[in-house]
């Protein structure tokens, strides 16, 4: 008997290593993708503003064409996610981007570089990342369990925002040293390294159970209807969009207004979009212990409802003392929305049914970043039309008061989300506002 159980619990532990070993090689992948993405997104519009002379119509257009993909896209992917291993496609999705991103500096070379190029590039780059989420978020579940995912996704938030924290500086600097095509090419290596590290995993996952007689459009009304007919995921999706719309402006010309507007170098630029980050890595750190003290329903709304007001201090930056108010700024809007989605994310995947999550991802992912695109058309209208500063006043006033949508919802009378919360087919009451 004693045998017996000795090889029982040798067996657990055995299974708890591996599951701990197969989360570490999950981390590494997202360090590795987290961190290009955080240098690619400074790379790139420097090398439209350094290179190419870009103006502020052009890089609301370089931002608009990277997030396409979620409106165009957004709805299928689910689909075709849920009928595949999702790691896999994690893996492709890492490919691509090695591919794209080898492409521009190429081309650079060649003499070849152009914003139809960029643009291009851009769109593609956005087609990996929105494949490549949507099977990450559906895999985080089966890899860890439902019941550490608070745990699991306070984790992935803290790699993410040490991406951003570090990421925006190791750009600016290797801008300056290598410029931005030689950037781009040292974030490609880092997508192959995220593949090799996804491969090692050695958690099975099953392949998808094959459904002849279902149909695209009818996987996609499913996860849909799923999305819209629930009362919280709805409500949520609505906010997500609205802050989404404004913040993703912001972010559309920031590079171009520490550039131009207040005149900083390359690498200043990075720094002061790194230092900005801190508060995601601070919010990252403590998710865990904030969310027991104050209950994640709670949270969702008094985290973004606090924190987007401090945007107004953006445009008040210049080169001098002032360039602190932005850095500021940024500092707390990034704390609150890593705490936003934290509790959020880690609610749609508990609340989920597996089969759905790849669907219910996309879908959120169409609803939340399907705004994106119009987010960066809208920054680089304003731009044009009121000057960089200006379209910054804009959409930070914007931004603090589109959270305001969360007190008229059922969420600010609970603490935790199953306080009352309706599920899927519950009366929906008063259209979320």
């Amino acid at each position: 008997m004693s045998v017996t159980t000795d090889e029982s619990i040798d067996s657990v532990q055995a299974v708890e290593r591996r599951q701990r070993r197969d989360f570490r090689l999950f981390m590494s992948s997202h360090i590795c993708n987290e961190l290009g993405s955080s240098i690619t997104y400074v790379a790139l519009p420097l090398m439209a503003v350094l290179t190419l002379d870009a103006s502020a119509m052009q890089a609301g257009l370089l931002a608009a064409a990277e997030h396409a993909a979620f409106l165009v896209l957004g709805l299928p992917a689910g689909a075709w996610v849920d009928r595949m291993r999702r790691r896999r496609v994690m893996m492709a999705a890492d490919l691509a981007r090695a591919v794209l991103l080898t492409a521009l500096p190429v081309a650079y070379l060649l003499d070849l570089h152009s914003m139809p190029l960029l643009y291009a590039v851009a769109l593609l780059l956005g087609c990996a990342r929105l494949f490549g989420d949507v099977a990450d978020q559906s895999y985080l579940p089966m890899l860890i369990g439902k019941d550490t995912l608070i745990a699991g996704n306070s984790k992935l938030e803290t790699v993410r925002s040490g991406a951003e924290f570090a990421g925006p500086g190791i750009a600016g600097f290797l801008v300056q040293l290598l410029g931005a095509a030689g950037t781009l090419a040292g974030q490609a290596v880092t997508s192959l390294v995220s593949v090799v590290l996804l491969g090692r995993i050695g958690a099975r996952e099953e392949k998808p159970e094959p459904a002849p007689r279902r149909h695209l459009l009818r996987d996609i009304r499913e996860g849909l209807g799923y999305v819209l007919s629930h009362r919280i995921l709805r409500l949520i999706a609505l906010n997500t969009a609205a802050v989404n719309l404004f913040l993703s402006a912001v972010m559309a010309i920031e590079v171009l207004f520490l550039t131009r507007t207040v005149g900083l170098p390359p690498a200043a630029v990075g720094w002061v979009l790194t230092t900005a980050t801190i508060g995601s890595v601070l919010a990252a750190t403590v998710a865990d212990r904030v969310t027991r003290a104050v209950g994640a329903a709670r949270l969702t709304w008094l985290s973004l409802l606090v924190t987007m007001p401090f945007g107004l201090l953006l445009p008040l930056a210049d080169k001098d003392w002032r360039i602190g108010l932005f850095v500021l700024g940024s500092f707390v809007q990034s704390g609150g929305v890593t705490l936003y989605n934290i509790c959020q994310v880690t609610y749609r995947q508990t609340v989920c049914p597996p089969h759905l999550l790849g669907r219910m991802t996309a879908t959120m992912r169409f609803l939340v970043w399907g705004v994106l695109p119009l987010s960066g058309l809208l920054a680089g209208l304003l731009g044009e039309l009121l000057g960089v500063r200006d379209a910054l006043w804009v959409c930070a006033a914007a931004l603090s008061v589109a959270p305001l949508v969360l007190l008229c919802s059922p969420l600010r009378r609970m603490r935790e989300f199953e306080d009352g919360a309706p599920g899927p087919g519950a009366p929906a009451g008063r259209p979320a506002q």
